[in-house]
């Protein structure tokens, strides 16, 4: 398969906007993979991420081989712990807490994560990974506890962005977390896509067509979509490839 993010980088360059379903091992029911999946091939799914804050040791790499078995999309892994990484996967976003300042989550986990990575072919992506508040507590918080950084502030946002970018990351990911009550604004899209030259994904709180396409002409390269098929399936209706 050619570099994953050769073909992020490309489609950004291109303005080819791509989008990614999210899949958490832990929420899915491993018979219901296949009809699940099925959806998918027929969305304008472009990539498959598959992660979660908290998951079961070796439940990632079973979920991941049945993904394969019923598509021919990327399959990327986004984990939350070192249990998560599943040499079948076909990339993995290494990312990086850099909205927060807990030092096991901005590097520690990743240097504890090389003698796995060492043993698998993964093409490995390093991500700048920056949570922004939502008005409630997330998953993502109370693991790592760290604090997300007000939406209000824009320009730290902005700023701990192209700090990413400069530290050598790859992508930025701006995220609102799982179960947003909200997307995150277009103001802050805006802001931040401005001042990058690296892509970058969006993800959180998108429930509707119309949500997406905001975040698509705000500067988003790639979406990210999990929690709104998980309450939801038949949000794939408003999804289908032309």
């Amino acid at each position: 398969m050619t570099s994953i993010y050769k073909k992020i980088k490309a489609s950004a360059k291109n303005n080819n906007k791509l989008f990614a379903v999210l899949i958490d091992p832990e929420k899915v029911v491993f018979e219901d993979i296949y009809s699940f999946i099925k959806k998918v091939n027929n969305s304008i799914a472009t990539h498959i991420f598959v992660g979660g804050s908290t998951v079961e040791d070796n439940l990632t790499k079973a979920i991941v081989g049945e993904i394969k078995r019923h598509t021919q999309l990327p399959i990327v892994l986004f984990p939350g712990s070192i249990s998560q990484i599943a040499d079948n996967a076909h990339a993995l976003l290494f990312l990086s807490l850099i909205s927060g300042r807990n030092p096991e989550y901005l590097i520690g986990k990743h240097v504890e994560s090389v003698s796995e990575l060492r043993n698998t072919t993964l093409e490995v992506i390093p991500t700048g990974y920056i949570l922004i508040e939502n008005e409630k507590e997330t998953s993502v918080e109370i693991v790592t506890q760290t604090t997300p950084i007000s939406r209000a502030n824009i320009q730290k946002i902005v700023d701990t962005a192209k700090a990413g970018e400069l530290l050598g990351m790859k992508l930025i990911y701006l995220e609102a977390g799982s179960g947003a009550l909200e997307p995150i604004t277009s103001d802050i899209i805006k802001s931040v896509k401005k001042e990058l030259n690296i892509p970058l994904i969006v993800g959180g709180g998108i429930k509707t067509k119309k949500q997406l396409d905001d975040t698509y002409n705000s500067g988003a390269d790639l979406v990210v979509i999990g929690t709104a098929f998980e309450n939801d399936e038949s949000f794939f209706e408003e999804l289908k490839k032309n």
